[in-house]
């Protein structure tokens, strides 16, 4: 009579060649948008005026953060559920385009509607997005 093998215990299935491609085009858009965004808060943030070290740093800091959120979300969200993680777009977004404004000396309230629109926005089209690609 045959028996099968005795079989090692894996505790974690390997990664597949599309799943490494999916993180690592995870990463890169985190951090290309992360720039983007860093380099915006400094010129935002210098006010036309001559550009410093701690504009540098400031612009530096506001990247790795908005790319270290991004890649979270990226990385983390598609194991919420789909209106979770629509809404955590959709805050990110919010947060990260209010305080974008607020940069510009603009009232706090005016700063709050603009990120509130905004958060609601990608929030909406980010569900639909996640509706619409349901397993």
């Amino acid at each position: 009579m045959a028996h099968a093998a005795p079989r090692t215990i894996q505790w974690h299935r390997p990664m597949t060649s599309a799943e490494h491609d999916l993180h690592r085009g995870a990463l890169i858009r985190a951090l290309l948008l992360g720039l983007v965004y860093g380099v915006w808060a400094a010129m935002m943030k210098r006010d036309t005026g001559p550009v410093t070290v701690g504009n540098v740093f400031y612009g530096i800091l506001c990247g790795v953060l908005f790319a270290a959120v991004m890649y979270g979300l990226a990385r983390f969200g598609p194991l919420l559920m789909r209106e979770l993680h629509a809404a955590a777009y959709g805050v990110f977004a919010g947060v990260a385009v209010g305080y974008l404004h607020s940069l510009t000396n603009q009232s706090v309230l005016r700063s709050t509607v603009v990120g509130l629109f905004t958060g609601i926005g990608v929030g909406v089209m980010a569900f639909y997005r996640y509706y619409t690609r349901e397993d």
